[in-house]
Order: structure tokens, then sequence, then C-alpha cells
């Protein structure tokens, strides 16, 4: 879930870029660039997160990525206010989810490791 998420949240930066850079906080100029490399940044996050092998990267990434991208869901409320208001509490379980979706790895990773024989043969 956090994955198509992810990709087709950034891949919606390349097909409604001015969407996205209506919300670009002023202070950081070049709004175009940075719905760019947040698209960019967004999708990297679900193909890591979709990889068994990177998905704790994937996990760390994209909560980072929902941190980051908070400036511009603040942005969205002030310039449109009503509902939107509303969502920025949500960014705390999502930045949560992610973590958790990244964590996922680690206990497979340890369980599987837990269960090999002394040659390393599960």
């Amino acid at each position: 879930m956090v994955v198509a998420a992810l990709v087709a949240g950034g891949a919606a930066h390349f097909v409604v870029p001015g969407a996205y850079a209506r919300i670009v906080p002023p202070a950081l100029g070049f709004p175009r660039a940075w719905v760019y490399a947040s698209g960019v940044v967004e999708v990297a996050a679900g193909a890591l997160l979709a990889g068994r092998r990177t998905r704790r990267v994937g996990g760390y990434l994209s909560a980072a990525v929902l941190v980051a991208i908070f400036p511009a869901n603040m942005q969205h409320a002030v310039n449109e206010g009503g509902l939107l208001w509303a969502r920025l509490p949500l960014q705390v379980p999502l930045v949560w989810w992610a973590l958790r979706a990244g964590q996922e790895a680690n206990r497979a990773s340890t369980a599987a490791s837990s269960s090999a024989g002394p040659d390393g043969t599960v």
C-alpha cells in the first residue's frame, strides 16, 4: 500500500507538475525543480520499499520524504484551507507506517537467519 502511494504520488509530480508547484513554499524558490526532485525521490522510495533487500532503506527514505514534504502540505492548507488542515496530523501515522514497512524487512531477515543451519542453509 505504501509502495503504490509513493510511486503513484511521485509519478503524479510529472503528470501534473503545476498542481504541485503551487504548494511549494515561496521561500524555497524554483518550485518546478522541487516538484521534479521530490517526484523522483518518492518513486525511488517506493521502489526501494518494494524490494526485500532494499526495504529497510526504502522505509527510512519514505519517512524522510514524508517529513520533507510537510512544508508543502502546510502551504497547501494555507493556500486553500478547509479540510486540508485536517490532513496535516495524518503525516505522523504515515511516517510511522513507512518506518514500520522498512522494519518488516529486518524482522524477516532476522527470522531467516535464526532458522538457518550451521552451514547457513535453511
